[in-house]
């Protein structure tokens, strides 16, 4: 059997974060680029009872949505090729792996909870407090997104992997003179 090269991100965080988790990032892209299109989408960041939009989007909210589009590409394309870059330049380095991967999963941490924050702050009042009201473009970014902070919280934690930097005591070396 061959050894494993990637050992800071095994078994379901690897599944997760380096094959879903981009997919469900670039798939809106796809959704505002291809079809259904931009306008669908912005009419989709509010549960509505019209299921879909009756005017087209003005220059400025176009040019928001793509550029919002854009920023999913690029956490797509980060979390695809950025970790996948750590394991071809680091085979069996757990622990250069662990602090690449942490310092990227805490930047994106960081991330998931302003993007809750901002998605829940922008429901209106009727809706905040009524999931099942939500349709699925508000469930991805509140649920879906609280779901990947707790999974990369469980991988800081440890929880089903080897923890190799992160929650283990360091030395520093000190030069003898």
């Amino acid at each position: 059997m061959a050894q494993d090269t990637f050992p800071a991100l095994p078994g379901f965080y690897r599944m997760l974060f380096l094959y879903l988790e981009p997919m469900s990032t670039i798939a809106p892209v796809l959704m505002v680029w291809v079809t259904p299109g931009a306008s669908w989408f912005h009419h989709q960041l509010i549960p509505s009872a019209q299921s879909t939009p009756t005017t087209s989007l003005d220059p400025r909210t176009l040019m928001a949505v793509w550029q919002l589009t854009n920023c999913y590409f690029l956490l797509g394309l980060i979390s695809s090729l950025v970790f996948r870059a750590v394991r071809d330049s680091l085979p069996n380095n757990p622990v250069a792996q662990e602090r690449i991967l942490g310092a990227s999963f805490l930047a994106l941490g960081i991330a998931d909870l302003t993007h809750i924050i901002a998605s829940f702050a922008g429901l209106p009042s009727e809706l905040k407090y009524a999931p099942f009201e939500w349709n699925s473009m508000t469930h991805g970014n509140i649920t879906i997104v609280i779901a990947l902070f707790v999974f990369r919280a469980a991988w800081f934690a440890g929880i089903g992997r080897t923890r190799y930097y992160y929650g283990k005591t360091h030395t520093k070396l000190t030069k003898s003179i």
